[in-house]
């Protein structure tokens, strides 16, 4: 392949999946300024190993496996302590009112409360729009294990949204 056709391609890649690839990496670092790192590093490695990509049908799958190889490397890195460390929450910024922004924080406070192994799906498939079999790629699991994941994430969820409505009818107003 000629640099020229590289870079096309590479190009290409960016301008379809930068948001896509920003949207998750923010949910999975919840900080802008990582989750931009998050990306570059993502199509730093792309570039360096864009050869390697054979099908343009999987290019989506394997930008996402990358970031979140780079997500994971950024933990072996670095040692944190999480004594002080608040749950930190996702605002929409075109929520329009108090009491959309106030359930949208509530949903997103569920799911990253939910166990890793729920909560990462769900997001491929909320957040990045992935397939089942998309998932199962990135993972490195098979269909099955991932449907039921996605099943038991949006049960859980449901669960605590229930549970959390239930707790502000029995609120005393006061």
């Amino acid at each position: 392949m000629s640099m020229a056709d590289k870079q096309k391609r590479y190009e290409a890649l960016v301008q379809v999946y930068h948001k896509e690839l920003y949207r998750f990496a923010y949910w999975l670092s919840k900080d802008a300024a990582v989750a931009e790192d998050l990306v570059q590093e993502t199509f730093l490695r792309a570039w360096r190993s864009l050869d390697s990509l054979q099908d343009h049908g999987a290019a989506k799958s394997w930008l996402l496996t990358i970031l979140r190889r780079e997500n994971a490397r950024r933990f072996e890195r670095k040692q944190f302590d999480y004594s002080d460390v608040e749950q930190d929450t996702l605002v929409d910024t075109r929520s329009t009112s108090l009491d959309d922004e106030m359930e949208l924080t509530v949903l997103q406070r569920h799911i990253m409360a939910l166990p890793h192994e729920y909560k990462e799906p769900l997001l491929l498939q909320v957040m990045a729009g992935c397939s089942g079999d998309e998932i199962a790629s990135i993972l490195n699991l098979n269909k099955n294990t991932v449907m039921t994941r996605l099943f038991r994430a949006r049960n859980q969820l449901k669960d605590a949204l229930t549970s959390n409505d239930k707790q502000l009818k029995e609120a005393p107003n006061g």
